[in-house]
């Protein structure tokens, strides 16, 4: 029966692809907490339009990335009197005040967090407000605002405010220190999406980076108190073309991340920062989902202890330990074969089998520097994932990481949202 059921459903979308669809009206049916007048201003469908199947598709898979809504289904009734359609879009709102919180240790083993709240659908239009308390052996705290609609169905702006303090580990001469890192930061970006696949944040982040010695080596060259005022210049472009079916993805996207930083002290320079990630998704069976992600990166070659990129198990290697390293280049290789083991209307629980591998370039280092087997680390695992269907990105991880190159170790990672 369900097979009939999808071939009836394939046969009808390729009956009313092939031709024209008048439409005499656009509706939402199951919007509560969303204005159906922000919906009407998303969707790029309006009554009057001509149109097809291929058109309405996206308008659906355009609604399911709205973080207020967990899926979306259509519907097109006869209208006998204008001999045309009503386009009748089915939405299901997900919860989206969202407290959440983060667990992982910090840089010396100590127990770390970090908790917060969220409203991804302020005014019911898509507005995300929140903020966060961190301790992380020192305490910090950040707020958001993100509206990527506010000014138009493409244009809009998101602010954020951070003041963030933790101790980090610095290398040098084959030795490492440890640090107080304080970072106060307030960027501004403007938000432009030029159609549903490409979009594009430009804006300017100000922020005062200090460092401060706490113990380990030490060197004349490398400072041991640091107050530095920043700026950058930074340019975010994305390209997305991801179908998204509850917890299960399927599609490629791109994200390019660039910065110019510069520098109020002569001790530390001005230098460009870029990265990529290139993630590719692929439904595989009625449960199976395969993630994968290609992280590239480089950044202006100084010979510095203060590198921008850190191997890290909370950003790109599970199971590695809390910044174990530093560079001015990094490419990093993620996949995972995500399962769904248990799916009830509104709760799934999810396991995962993984392998994490990744090598950088040293400050001041030559590119040979990514095949050096010092450098590489290829990290194994499994996880799992228990994933509240109804509310917005309400997915708790847990990974274990065990690793299998040089210098290896393992260990636990948690966390809100999937990995990547």
């Amino acid at each position: 029966m369900k097979k009939l059921i999808y071939l009836f459903c394939f046969l009808f979308c390729g009956i009313i692809v092939s031709q024209e669809l008048k439409i005499a009206d656009v509706s939402f049916v199951g919007a509560k907490k969303t204005k159906v007048s922000f919906l009407k201003n998303i969707v790029p469908i309006t009554p009057g339009a001509v149109t097809d199947s291929t058109a309405i598709l996206e308008a659906v898979n355009q609604l399911k990335k709205l973080p207020s809504i967990a899926n979306a289904t259509f519907q097109l009734v006869n209208n006998t009197v204008d001999k045309a359609y009503n386009l009748v879009f089915t939405v299901e709102e997900n919860f989206t005040i969202i407290p959440f919180a983060n667990l992982y240790t910090s840089s010396n083993d100590d127990f770390a967090f970090r908790i917060g709240i969220q409203e991804f659908n302020f005014t019911g239009r898509n507005i995300t407000i929140g903020g966060f308390y961190q301790k992380d052996i020192f305490n910090s705290y950040g707020l958001l605002f993100r509206a990527p609609y506010l000014f138009s169905a493409k244009a809009g702006l998101a602010v954020s405010y951070n003041n963030l303090k933790t101790q980090e580990p610095i290398f040098f001469d084959n030795s490492t220190a440890d640090y107080k890192y304080h970072n106060e930061a307030v960027e501004i970006l403007g938000l432009y999406q030029f159609n549903q696949r490409h979009s594009l944040d430009l804006g300017v982040n100000f922020f005062t980076e200090k460092y401060n010695y706490i113990r380990g080596a030490t060197n004349v060259n490398v400072p041991q108190a640091l107050d530095v005022n920043k700026f950058s210049y930074k340019a975010i472009y994305k390209y997305s073309n991801i179908q998204y079916h509850y917890q299960y993805l399927d599609g490629f996207k791109s994200t390019l991340n660039t910065q110019y930083v510069h520098s109020s002290t002569k001790e530390l320079d001005n230098f460009v920062v870029a990265f990529n990630d290139f993630v590719y998704y692929k439904r595989v069976g009625e449960r199976g989902n395969w993630a994968n992600r290609l992280r590239v990166g480089l950044a202006t070659n100084d010979e510095t202890p203060f590198a921008p990129f850190s191997v890290d198990n909370n950003i790109n290697i599970r199971g590695v330990g809390n910044i174990i390293d530093r560079g001015t280049g990094s490419i990093v290789l993620n996949t995972e074969y995500r399962y769904t083991l248990v799916d009830k209307n509104w709760f799934v629980l999810q396991g995962n089998t993984f392998v994490d591998a990744g090598t950088w370039r040293n400050p001041g280092g030559q590119l040979d520097d990514f095949i050096d087997s010092d450098n590489l680390r290829v990290y194994p695992g499994v996880g799992l994932r228990f994933i509240h269907k109804k509310i917005f990105n309400a997915i708790f991880r847990i990974d274990y990481g065990y690793g299998v190159t040089k210098n290896a170790s393992k260990g636990l990672v948690f966390g809100i949202g999937q990995y990547f």
